[in-house]
């Protein structure tokens, strides 16, 4: 059973092999993960699609196209010859057929379908290479482990340069003349002093002789940089964000938003929410559905721009941005507009076990119409986020702060929010765009009437 790199989007032509979740030769079984994969929208998972023991075919990192075999499950329980072994041995195949060039009857057990396979591809002949598994058997490990010494032992024939070895002959005098030189002359007490003392051979000198120099060692400088390639969810990431700086009129606004009636809801409401639907009431579910009531006042921020054509959206579809492990992904909440509170919550955490396990799937991300980002769970105070083409407008989200503030005369102690929106100026006007944020704010500063209706 081969395991493919599935089609995962028209747009897709290959993914990364991220790393393989079971080891080489290691027994699996039917619908278990083997390996995560990254396209340039998401990370997922690859299920065994049957019993058997894997047999890797392409290492962790490589860039493999949609649809290309990366592995092998083969029927059997699992060892280190990868498959079942087989009773008889045969004859050592050269890969030429019977008889040809291969003079040697000795014999060894047969080769699995993987060795063979991996054989032809990287044109290494099977007898020329020590076999470690059970009885000898030739693995796809012994393969990989000749392969990379072949190509290490060329390279090095063919850069390593001749080992400078010193002129030692020429620093030892000749027989004939240690025969022929006089006896050294003893020094009287009064010349000691004005007389050259014996010559000792000058080891310095030695050192820096071109013909008896020693290279030394380079002195051990640390590090500072490395290098790695870009993923591809990383490379989209940086695509999408230049495009929509290059291709947008982008512009923020801000305001903020007292806080303190929401954090009081959520505080009397949040046992009895947990209880009665499983999931947290937190701050978000306000902020979409505040978004919802906002966009159907102001319809050119839940629009895009096509063409010379823009499109106004009659449905709600709220991208939610969450930090993940290889970068930041927006699902889309579909049909916002006819959640409760809850069913916007469910929704999201969904979407959080999904990023966990590698199982968002790229129709979670596709089709929304606007887009909020919380940087407040990182500590963001304020920031102007980046617009998501086509989509025109973003709500940015960050931390409650008690700041203090005016109210009826008297500075008070509030928790308040600031409030972000970025908008492309081609469609959505300023004044359209004060007014969505305003909109918002008094959502939220009184929150009781959504919390109602929701």
């Amino acid at each position: 059973m081969e395991i493919r790199v599935p089609s995962v989007g028209e747009s897709v032509h290959e993914a990364l092999l991220g790393k393989w979740l079971r080891k080489n030769g290691e027994a699996v079984r039917r619908d278990e993960p083997v390996c995560e994969i990254e396209t340039d929208k998401i990370t997922m998972e690859i299920n065994a699609e049957a019993d058997g023991v894997l047999t890797v075919l392409a290492p962790e990192g490589a860039t493999v196209k949609i649809g290309a075999v990366i592995g092998i499950i083969e029927a059997g329980t699992g060892d280190s010859g990868l498959g079942t072994r087989d009773s008889g041995l045969g004859t050592r195949d050269s890969g030429l057929g019977t008889g040809n060039a291969v003079e040697t009857k000795e014999l060894l057990p047969p080769l699995s379908p993987a060795v063979r396979k991996l054989a032809q591809e990287r044109g290494i002949r099977p007898e020329t290479v020590h076999g470690t598994g059970r009885g000898g058997r030739v693995t796809v490990d012994d393969l990989l482990t000749a392969g990379t010494r072949d190509s290490a032992v060329e390279e090095l024939s063919i850069t390593s340069p001749e080992p400078r070895i010193p002129n030692l002959e020429s620093r030892v005098p000749s027989p004939e003349s240690r025969t022929s030189s006089p006896e050294p002359r003893v020094p009287s007490p009064e010349s000691r002093t004005s007389s050259p003392e014996p010559r000792v051979p000058n080891l310095e000198s030695r050192t820096s002789s071109p013909e008896s120099r020693v290279p030394s060692p380079e002195p051990r400088v640390p590090n500072l940089e490395s290098r790695v390639p870009m993923t591809p969810i990383r490379k989209r990431i940086a695509e999408r964000l230049l495009a929509a700086r290059q291709q947008t009129a982008m512009l923020t606004t801000f305001n903020e938003a007292d806080l303190g009636r929401v954090m009081e809801l959520r505080t009397r409401h949040k046992e009895h929410f947990q209880k009665k639907h499983g999931v947290s009431l937190g701050f978000m579910s306000f902020f979409v559905k505040a978004c919802v009531e906002a966009l159907k006042e102001f319809p050119a921020v839940n629009a895009a721009i096509d063409g010379d054509d823009i499109v106004y959206h009659h449905y709600y579809h709220i991208g939610i941005a969450i930090g993940a492990e290889k970068g930041l992904v927006v699902p889309v909440i579909r049909d916002a507009d006819r959640l409760t509170f809850a069913g916007i919550e469910t929704a999201i955490a969904g979407f959080v076990e999904k990023i966990k396990a590698n199982r968002l799937e790229l129709s979670d991300l596709q089709g929304g119409t606007f887009s909020i980002s919380n940087g407040g769970v990182y500590g963001s105070l304020l920031s102007t986020p980046i617009l998501n083409p086509p989509q025109s407008g973003v709500l940015g989200m960050h931390a409650v702060q008690e700041r203090p503030v005016v109210r009826d005369g008297r500075i008070v102690i509030r928790p308040m929010m600031y409030l972000a929106l970025s908008y492309d100026h081609r469609i959505i006007d300023g004044r359209e765009a004060v007014g969505f944020l305003k909109k918002i704010k008094e959502y939220v500063e009184e929150p009781e009437e959504l919390f109602l209706e929701g």
